[in-house]
């Protein structure tokens, strides 16, 4: 049987190797979109960031004759006060500004006798471009009330350190790889997306396509058993999706060890990518046998086909549902699939350990469903109307 299966993978393995626009589509496609849009969207994130810490931040200003020291301040933080808009609220809703200062009428007064001065920020908490300019303006204003709270116990023989009751410390645990998998949340649905439908074209072909070819009849009634060829058609997909993955993880590779240096997000050592790809194993084989499933039930490979755009939006949920609502790690997880492959490449990425209990449910679990999956498409493949195309 073994040798059965192996001719059967050799065959469609030939047959793909020789049509070499879908094989170079299938094979290159990935390793060079999934490095270029993560290296790109983090050069752009990183050029913005540094743009809106580095550059003037032109900060409108309500009521600025209210509080020519506090626009003074500001002015020595790189902050340039701007006219009065009309209508903040709007203007900011528009998108006109990032975010607008309003000083109270009373700041003045306020101020000399000694009393909390008021001042508003106005911004759009909705806008994830607004964020860094709102928090330097905030973290400006903190500075220049605790410098005039300073001076005025100064002034009347106070130590500056009565005003703070407690000195709060702070020690950030996290790790760098850490930090960085922060910026790599994506990462994981992108590389479940390529295991999980990375063989759909040579799947599809080869049982659908060939059904419509009338090809497939003709090595059905070969002495070779069923399950056999289509445990052989089933073996070629894999080791083409696992060709491709191994070609992203050394794109990924190269790519972030050439990258700038604030781009340099994620070493990827050989032992790490060995890891990464005995994770997507279990997924390559899940989709592989599901989408083997599907062509053999549909009548043509368009209907097959139809069945794509469902499929692409599984590998996204568990994204989602992580990022509305974020949990903890915990054992079932890795039993559920497309979150389990998120849950395991987070850790590797941000080198965390992963235990024996969890390896021992995730692939106790990945490669159980993909024998289910095996088994249901195994009952389709005995089954004589498989042979006749629609």
């Amino acid at each position: 049987m073994m040798s059965a299966i192996w001719t059967v993978a050799k065959k469609e393995l030939l047959d793909l190797f020789r049509d070499r626009k879908t094989m170079m589509l299938g094979l290159f496609l990935g390793p060079i979109v999934m490095p270029a849009l993560i290296l790109g969207m983090g050069a752009m994130a990183e050029k913005k960031m540094r743009t809106q810490l580095e550059s003037t931040l032109e900060l409108p200003v309500v009521g600025a004759e209210h509080a020519p020291n506090l626009v003074a301040f500001l002015k020595g933080r790189n902050i340039e006060a701007k006219p009065a808009p009309q209508d903040p609220d709007r203007e900011v809703r528009d998108q006109t500004w990032d975010v607008v200062l309003r000083i109270d009428p009373e700041f003045g007064e306020q101020w000399r006798a000694s009393r909390s001065a008021k001042v508003e920020l106005i911004y759009d908490s909705s806008r994830q471009d607004s964020q860094i300019p709102v928090n330097r303006l905030r973290g400006v204003l903190l500075e220049y009330s605790r410098t005039v709270g300073a001076l005025r116990g100064i002034n009347r023989g106070v130590s500056p350190e009565a005003g703070f009751a407690v000195q709060v410390g702070q020690r950030d645990v996290a790790t760098p790889e850490a930090r960085r998998g922060m910026l790599l949340a994506f990462l994981p649905y992108l590389l479940i997306l390529f295991s999980f439908l990375g063989g759909a074209a040579l799947v599809i072909d080869v049982t659908a396509g060939e059904r419509e070819r009338q090809s497939l009849e003709p090595l059905l009634a070969t002495p070779a058993a069923r399950a056999a060829i289509m445990s052989g058609k089933i073996l070629a997909a894999c080791l083409f999706g696992m060709l491709s993955l191994l070609l992203i993880v050394l794109a990924f590779k190269f790519s972030f060890q050439f990258a700038p240096g604030p781009l340099q997000l994620v070493d990827v050592t050989l032992p790490v990518m060995a890891q990464l790809l005995f994770v997507l194993l279990p997924m390559v084989l899940i989709g592989t046998t599901l989408l083997t499933l599907i062509a053999a039930s549909v009548k043509s490979v368009k209907e097959a086909q139809s069945y794509m755009s469902v499929l692409m939006f599984l590998p996204i949920v568990p994204t989602i549902m992580l990022m509305v609502n974020p949990i903890k790690n915990q054992l079932w997880q890795f039993a559920v699939p497309f979150l389990a492959q998120n849950q395991m490449i987070l850790k590797l990425v941000r080198s965390e350990a992963i235990s024996a209990q969890e390896w021992g449910v995730y692939l106790a679990a990945g490669f159980g469903l993909g024998l289910v999956l095996w088994l249901l498409a195994a009952r389709l493949y005995h089954k004589e109307r498989l042979a006749i195309s629609a």
